[in-house]
């Protein structure tokens, strides 16, 4: 019963310490000691039954009585102290004097013990004051005036105890020499307190230097994440415009030789993404920001049109690009079209860019598994392979393995880092075998879900002729967003911030809006719960975000501000289409137009 009490008193003392946020080393002494409660009346139940049972000593009971009822009194204390927020001066006093008092009850058993004739009687009375001390200095250690005392009386039984022995055994020859072993206890008592206080001491300065470098850490990665971010908004814009650039003066110059330079500007910045895109990826890797997720997908096209984009590099190359086990696959699954794209791509140009002759083979299968359906894509080479050590260094970031690789092929050495990892979060990985001259082979893994072709009865929109309202503070993104969007047969309106964005919507009518997310004054989410909030003619239009930092977190904030798609900055012109096809009604700029 008294243990039941003594553990019922824990949700009052947790709700004390919340409120005020911390505890006071009176408060954790004291709730140490009474979380020892129990223990010690067992203990001291055990101890008068084995003194009644083996001398007779019913007196025992009255003893142990009285310290169980001087236990309860300490408990009554310390669960009234801890209920309040500021106990009260005599409270704290009344609490603090109970270690003392306890003490010298439990303590007082070793006088008639040391006095008694029974033999074996006064070491039992010396190992039971050994005992209490040790567990005085164990309970107490976070408070060395709760220590004090309760170790006070148990000392002074050790000190009379010979002066005791000594009367009642007066021709005892060892009687003197229970002095030195009364100060050879004390000393080693006194010992293991202090070596258990620095013990406790180094124990709340590691855990303190522990939190203080987990919060360096942490600032350090948000630091390092904010950089990123700024680095990547920054160098999107130059990107973008030399992408949507290039992509116009190739379809506009009738010249075949300037397609050509507008090829390769294109390509540069294309590899520029690229890089960019990679450095991203491993910051959101690192920062554990990267996600993956589960959407219905065309398997088999997806994988048509990424062996599609790579073949004219193989045939330049003199490469045979072979696919083996692609009828076989299930058309609709559950997962990340684009990360799983992202992977074979990385594993296709490595394959293209590291073999000089042969062939590539893709082989690819779908097997079901406990868990759910295992896509495995084997991509085997017929290149100059890899040693034992280039194939340790193969997951390192920024490892070219040799140094000329960086100068002839590019890249940045974190594709198959990156890879790796994407493929881990889809529930698989990916790995490598290979040796010197006989090629390589990765294998990659990832699991999916059967899933249903969606509902494609209803007519797809029309893009062309579609009115459309672009918002962005830097002209060199309007003027590239404007490029791609000519592309399709749009003629665009302008804004330069979302209050002149506002003005427009107020007096013309558009079918979508393309918004910056991230602008000085009102930004674009911001701005697009301003526009669901009004009550003009484009209140309900589509919002597609354009934004640089195209995490899901930052989607889901633009999904809670009522925008309905988005596209990650530099603008992919296939990305666009497909984000406008999608928002868009079903004849919407052909009614427009």
């Amino acid at each position: 019963m008294l243990w039941a009490f003594a553990r019922g008193g824990d949700r009052d003392t947790g709700d004390w310490v919340d409120q005020a946020g911390h505890q006071s080393a009176e408060v954790r002494a004291a709730l140490a000691r009474r979380g020892n409660l129990y223990l010690r009346v067992i203990a001291t139940v055990m101890i008068a039954l084995m003194l009644h049972v083996f001398i007779d000593a019913r007196w025992a009971w009255l003893w142990a009585g009285i310290y169980s009822a001087a236990q309860l009194i300490e408990l009554v204390l310390i669960r009234e102290m801890t209920r309040r927020a500021h106990p009260g001066r005599a409270l704290r006093l009344a609490v603090a004097a109970m270690p003392a008092i306890t003490s010298i009850i439990f303590g007082f058993l070793s006088v008639p013990l040391f006095g008694s004739s029974v033999r074996f009687a006064p070491t039992l009375g010396g190992m039971l004051l050994a005992g209490a001390l040790l567990n005085v200095i164990v309970v107490n250690s976070s408070l060395r005036s709760a220590t004090l005392s309760a170790a006070a009386p148990h000392v002074v039984y050790l000190l009379i105890a010979p002066v005791v022995a000594r009367a009642a055994n007066p021709h005892a020859p060892l009687a003197n020499a229970l002095w030195f072993g009364v100060a050879l206890l004390i000393v080693s008592v006194f010992v293991a307190a202090r070596t258990l206080e620095r013990a406790l001491r180094a124990e709340a300065a590691a855990k303190e230097e522990a939190e203080r470098r987990r919060h360096e850490a942490e600032e350090a990665v948000a630091a390092k994440s904010a950089f990123v971010a700024m680095i990547s908004h920054e160098l999107r814009t130059p990107i973008s415009a030399i992408l949507a650039g290039a992509a116009r003066l190739h379809s506009d110059l009738p010249d075949a030789n300037a397609k050509t330079h507008a090829a390769l500007i294109g390509d540069a910045g294309a590899m520029m993404r690229t890089l960019l895109n990679d450095l991203l990826d491993l910051s959101r890797l690192d920062a554990d920001r990267m996600a993956v997720e589960q959407a219905p997908f065309d398997l088999r096209q997806a994988l048509a049109d990424t062996l599609r984009l790579w073949r004219p590099d193989a045939n330049k190359k003199g490469l045979r690009l072979r696919v083996e086990g692609a009828a076989r696959l299930p058309r609709w699954v559950s997962g990340d079209s684009m990360r799983l794209r992202q992977v074979l791509n990385n594993l296709l140009s490595n394959a293209i860019k590291f073999t000089d002759r042969g062939a590539i083979t893709v082989r690819l299968s779908v097997r079901e598994t406990a868990e759910g359906l295992v896509f495995e894509a084997i991509v085997a080479d017929t290149g100059r392979g890899l040693a034992e050590d280039q194939m340790a260094r193969l997951f390192t970031p920024f490892d070219q393995l040799a140094s000329n690789v960086a100068r002839e092929h590019g890249g940045s050495g974190l594709g198959l880092v990156i890879s790796r990892e994407l493929a881990r979060l889809m529930g698989g990985d990916l790995t490598v075998s290979s040796k010197p001259g006989k090629g390589s082979r990765f294998r990659l893994e990832i699991r999916v879900e059967a899933a249903e072709a969606p509902d494609l009865t209803a007519g797809g929109a029309v893009v062309e002729g579609a009115r459309v309202l672009v918002v962005d503070d830097h002209m060199v993104n309007r003027r590239a967003i404007e490029l791609v969007l000519q592309s399709f047969g749009i003629q665009p309106t302008l804004a330069e911030s979302g209050e002149r964005a506002l003005e427009l919507l107020q007096s013309e009518v558009f079918d979508v809006m393309l918004m910056d997310v991230y602008m000085p004054g009102l930004d674009g989410r911001e701005a697009t719960r301003q526009l669901r909030a009004s009550e003009g003619p484009n209140r309900d239009i589509p919002v597609i975000a354009v934004t640089a930092s195209a995490t899901p977190k930052d989607w889901e904030a633009c999904h809670a501000a009522g925008m309905n798609a988005h596209v990650a900055k530099p603008i992919d012109p296939t990305q666009l289409h497909a984000a406008l096809g999608e928002v868009l009604p079903a004849g919407a700029a052909r009614a427009a137009a």
